[in-house]
């Protein structure tokens, strides 16, 4: 059970998981009631406002800060407590929940979930870095950041499309997508090629199932990066299978390996995601902050530490 001096603090984003986060708030309160712990709740109000709340709560002496969302509200509460003397923790509420798979937690949190996450069991982890910009799972360039570029309509505010037209994007991608020149310096190499998939990660799973870096440790100190080169359709079919079991990394079309940092250089400025979160650049300075974070997790579950 977590010392009873302790503050904690949970930050909700409330449209989280098409508002499971909201909907599901009592219940998270009566967990933490229950955990005889004492805590704030508060919701976000806006794209940024984690953070705010992060850097606010750490100030004032909160020890544990916990982000109740999807992957997105934690990087933004990352970015509040980078270099602060906090701990993290992470109670899923999005749609993929694909970072608590790192601390080793279920993407529905069960009982003995609960349980084992107010006993508040911490490891240190480490944080990427691209641009100046943080990221805890990892970043994208190439086929899944354009589907997510082409995912977001632009008006007054940026706003996400349907699930049905996400579909449509991630099958008009499969289908016309165009691998654009990159230029890469790794480890003192510079080399140029076209990638349909350029992933960079401290986690395993991307999209709710996608294993792209299978080999990925989160405390190790570097960067798993997966580069799938320029495919035909059948090629992107036949990739994609692989995928979900993490085979895809034999495949000869597939350069699969771990720095500590690499520079890459596009002709033009292309989307890309850090955690799921779209930003648009031409040049990508990308390093990694070992043991940056210490985070809450579970240690008797399939986590990704070493």
């Amino acid at each position: 059970m977590a010392a009873a001096d302790e503050k904690w603090a949970f930050i909700v984003n409330p449209v989280s998981g098409n508002g499971y986060a909201k909907k599901h708030l009592q219940h998270i309160k009566d967990k933490i009631q229950n955990s005889g712990i004492e805590a704030e709740t508060v919701l976000t109000e806006k794209k940024g406002h984690a953070a705010d709340l992060a850097a606010d709560f750490a100030d004032k002496g909160f020890n544990n800060i916990i982000a109740v969302g999807g992957d997105g509200t934690v990087n933004e509460i990352v970015r509040g407590i980078i270099d602060k003397d906090v701990t993290l923790g992470v109670v899923p509420a999005g749609t993929g929940n694909d970072f608590v798979q790192i601390p080793g937690f279920k993407g529905n949190f069960t009982e003995e979930d609960w349980k084992t996450f107010f006993d508040k069991n911490t490891i240190k982890m480490d944080v990427g870095r691209c641009n100046g910009n943080y990221f805890l799972n990892g970043m994208g360039l190439g086929f899944d950041a354009q589907v997510a570029a082409e995912n977001y309509t632009e008006g007054d505010k940026v706003k996400q499309g349907s699930a049905s037209k996400y579909l449509w994007h991630i099958v008009k991608t499969l289908l016309f997508f165009k691998e654009k020149q990159m230029y890469s310096l790794i480890n003192g190499n510079k080399e140029q090629t076209k990638c349909f998939i350029n992933t960079i990660s401290i986690g395993r799973r991307f999209a709710g199932g996608f294993y792209l870096t299978p080999k990925a440790s989160a405390n190790d100190g570097l960067l798993d990066v997966c580069m799938i080169k320029e495919l035909a359709f059948p090629g992107r079919i036949k990739i994609f299978l692989k995928v979900p079991k993490g085979s895809h990394i034999d495949d000869p079309n597939v350069n699969y390996y771990q720095t500590d940092r690499l520079s890459l250089e596009f002709d033009e400025e292309v989307p890309y995601h850090l955690d799921g979160e779209l930003f648009f650049a031409s040049k990508f300075e990308v390093d990694i902050l070992p043991e940056k974070l210490n985070l809450i997790y579970n240690p008797g579950g399939n986590h990704f530490f070493n």
